[in-house]
């Protein structure tokens, strides 16, 4: 494996691992979006847990299925 090999794998590496931030970002988003309450103040300002486990729970689950995707 000479150095060229080592940079394009290394290039790549980044790429996907931008793609996936991006799809966990706009996923996170869209459930921010269709669910009646604003998440962002429902967690940070008003202290509600339930609410952030919930969310944490959406975001592990979502970041498995983007990579299971993005590894094929």
């Amino acid at each position: 494996m000479d150095l060229s090999d080592e940079i394009r794998i290394f290039i790549e590496s980044v790429v996907y691992a931008l793609a996936g931030m991006g799809l966990l970002y706009v996923g996170y988003r869209v459930f921010d979006w269709i669910t009646p309450t604003d998440m962002q103040k429902a967690i940070f300002i008003d202290g509600n847990r339930a609410v952030a486990i919930t969310v944490g729970a959406f975001i592990l689950g979502l970041a498995v299925i983007i990579a299971a995707a993005i590894a094929g």
